[in-house]
């Protein structure tokens, strides 16, 4: 069902005039011309045509594409920027009135993307100036793959190759070239490039609503950057399957005279809505792919939102064949705001990690490993770790369901990874044998595994506990010295997080487990009793959360009400380890966890 796309705009009709205005106020070095709302053309500050001494080189197009190509004005890259309405082609006056202001007697490149009302329009514009007495060329930018040769007279569309275009122009006019030359270098740039999209959604046009015509769980490849259809629907497949057609697409066509040992660069362009972290994900499988896949030497990734389509999720994929002069072209020095700076230079044939750096604490031959053969408290130990992970494991998808009401939504993933880090570590690396060095090394799995405040929390919380059982002499902990050692954790994490009983954390789980369990063990209960009590503690208090008000983490800007509704995932976490720990214990070894442990403190 269609609905009204959401859109920080005021009027619909003033979207690409409050865009130019927004984009000279924070960049400097841009202006635009006095003509609003018939005239939208966005050029360098410092630029005259009557006195300009270089080659003007002007894009433009319909707007819904930004950054481009207004982004792409400054010194090294383009002159000036047409802006014709979302999704329009500029008027021939908009045009004309760009070529004017800055077209001295060098002349004016204009790169021009290949849609029929860009074409029509910017032609006459050109024809006229050059009635005006003004030297102009032309070059059509067409780099789409995704359609078939046999076209009609429209030919293939311009994308986001066309930036590349545009940048190969600016460089070389830029160096003071002439005309001729600059145009038959950002000629020789367009038929060397070509690009394919992929969208997981249509753009909402602004006062429009939201088109649904793909559906869930589908994908769009080859489609146009105007909301126009693609050339196929299918199901959405992981990006390693998406970037190989692609570029199967790319480069199996024939549009462009690319082979294996060819040197290339690469852009990996979002199309709106695409986060930084899918497109780098993106730019990460398609490098391989084409160095050993296809045979190329890729010698520049331009990875980010280029040329887009207002709020598409997507992405699409450009690839220029390039000699050392057109990489000099586009690594040459420019001002304009939106191109990749940090791009330019020499690639290494493979990026090798750094290794990490040793711990200054741990000694070669201090390595720690699981022991050969279990001690009885080691045996107790394997239980009760095993069965704390799992149960953090199981409760993965509902963590995440509570923190997507009160938090992030990522609890149950991040207490996944640490659980399975922990399950994993422990058969090769846990000393179990050793009580507190394995409490360290859960602390130090934690820390390697889980991220986010969570992942701090738990590394405090074993690295005090472990500090508390490492002072005790005997290898063997009584049930006094867990509980000491689990006092010793609490009061760490609430000292570094701040929080205490009532604050809606997982504090809220444990410090009622610790009063039960030592209350229990001073009255003279059996330990493993003791243990299983505390754990009903630790239930309870988790489940109370529901009542309080968050005064610590995320939980805390969310409303009583919206509190209400759910328990802290993170208190339900840590009872559910607790607990589960307890019960393992009680089930697998009373009463010998009893004996285990009462021997030791007789």
């Amino acid at each position: 069902m269609a609905f009204q796309g959401k859109k920080l705009i005021n009027n619909p009709n003033d979207v690409v005039t409050e865009f130019i205005e927004g984009l000279v106020e924070t960049y400097q070095g841009l202006q635009y011309l006095d003509g609003f709302p018939e005239v939208k053309v966005v050029l360098r500050a410092e630029v005259s045509g009557a006195t300009y001494d270089k080659v003007a080189v002007i894009s433009g197009g319909g707007s819904g594409h930004e950054p481009a190509q207004a982004g792409y004005v400054g010194e090294g890259l383009l002159t000036a920027s047409i802006c014709g309405d979302v999704f329009a082609s500029p008027t021939v006056d908009s045009i004309l009135a760009g070529i004017r202001a800055v077209t001295g007697p060098m002349g004016c490149l204009l790169v021009v993307t290949n849609y029929t009302g860009d074409r029509l329009n910017f032609g006459l514009a050109a024809e006229q100036a050059r009635s005006e007495g003004y030297k102009i060329e032309t070059v059509i930018v067409g780099d789409d793959c995704a359609l078939p040769k046999s076209q009609g007279i429209a030919g293939r569309r311009g994308l986001a190759g066309t930036i590349l275009v545009n940048k190969v122009a600016g460089a070389v006019a830029a160096a003071g070239l002439s005309l001729a030359d600059v145009a038959s270098e950002a000629r020789r740039a367009s038929e060397v490039v070509g690009t394919m999209g992929v969208a997981l959604s249509v753009c909402t046009l602004p006062g429009q609503v939201t088109s649904d015509r793909l559906g869930p769980g589908k994908m769009e490849l080859g489609l146009g950057i105007h909301g126009e259809p693609g050339a196929a629907v299918a199901d959405l497949q992981p990006v390693d399957v998406v970037v190989t057609h692609v570029l199967k697409q790319i480069l199996e066509s024939n549009y462009i005279p690319i082979t294996r040992g060819n040197r290339v660069v690469l852009m990996i362009n979002g199309l709106g809505a695409t986060p930084v972290m899918e497109l780098m994900i993106a730019a990460g499988k398609t490098v391989p792919k084409l160095q050993l896949e296809f045979g190329l030497l890729v010698e520049r990734v331009y990875t980010g939102s280029f040329m887009t389509s207002l709020d598409m999720k997507g992405f699409s994929i450009s690839i220029m064949k390039v000699d050392q002069t057109l990489l000099q072209h586009l690594d040459a020095s420019t001002k304009a705001p939106h191109w990749p700076v940090g791009s330019a230079g020499n690639r290494p044939p493979a990026k090798i990690p750094v290794p990490l750096p040793s711990s200054r604490s741990m000694k070669s031959d201090e390595l720690l490993s699981r022991p050969l053969q279990l001690t009885e408290q080691g045996h107790i130990l394997e239980v009760a770790i095993e069965a704390a992970a799992n149960a953090i494991i199981n409760m993965r998808d509902i963590l995440n369901d509570w923190d997507s009401t009160v938090g992030d939504g990522d609890c149950g993933s991040t207490m996944y990874k640490g659980a399975t880090a922990i399950l994993d570590d422990m058969k090769k690396y846990y000393p179990l044998n050793n009580a507190a060095e394995t409490v360290n090394e859960i602390g130090s799995s934690v820390r390697r595994a889980m991220g986010g405040t969570s992942g701090v929390l738990y590394t405090i919380f074993c690295k005090a506990a472990y500090a508390q059982l490492k002072a005790n002499s005997d290898s063997t902990v009584t049930a006094k010295q867990w509980a000491e050692a689990l006092e010793a954790a609490i009061a760490a994490v609430s000292k570094y997080g701040g929080a205490s009983t009532g604050y809606r954390t997982l504090l809220d789980a444990l410090m009622p487990a610790l009063a039960v369990l030592k209350e229990r063990l001073t009255s003279g209960e059996d330990s493993c009793t003791s243990f299983v009590l505390s754990s009903e503690a630790a239930v309870a208090g988790a489940g109370s959360t529901k009542d309080m008000q968050a005064q610590a983490g995320r939980s805390s800007y969310v409303s009583a009400a919206i509190l209400a509704t759910v328990p802290d995932p993170g208190a339900m976490a840590a009872a559910a380890w607790y607990r589960a720990a307890a019960l393992a214990v009680k089930d697998k070894f009373h009463p010998s966890f009893n004996s285990s442990i009462n021997k030791s403190e007789s």
